[in-house]
């Protein structure tokens, strides 16, 4: 997972996709966090994205490097109330406090049955599961 966190940190930005009815949808997200042991992001109870993977937990995520390699993250969506993970998103990235002003509206979701492919443009892959 030490692989796949920092891939995604590196790059800064990556995008998540979900499905809303029968539409995909994607947009970039900049917040990814370990907490005991597994891969977190986080998101608002207000967002379209909350309550698509809400619906349908499946997601798919993607970003590219500053070298041309890119990353393929799939997974479903667990959403955890956990007040600790909450914490570790607001001390890792204290500006999320700014953004997420209530706490009632702040969801942090982990991965869960994960895998995460890289490629290179030479057309070569590998896998790693979370």
């Amino acid at each position: 997972m030490n692989e796949i966190l920092k891939f995604i940190k590196d790059a800064n930005i990556f995008y998540i996709a979900t499905i809303d009815g029968d539409k995909p949808r994607v947009r970039p997200f900049a917040f990814a966090m370990e907490y005991q042991g597994k891969l977190y992001f986080c998101t608002s109870n207000q967002k379209d994205v909350y309550r698509q993977l809400t619906s349908n937990p499946w997601f798919e995520a993607s970003t590219m490097s500053k070298d041309g390699q890119w990353m393929r993250l799939q997974g479903k969506a667990v959403f955890d109330s956990n007040k600790g993970a909450k914490a570790n998103a607001f001390e890792i990235q204290p500006g999320l406090e700014k953004i997420y002003n209530n706490p009632e509206l702040f969801e942090v979701f982990y991965v869960e049955q994960g895998e995460a492919t890289f490629y290179n443009m030479k057309g070569e892959s590998r896998t790693i599961k979370l």
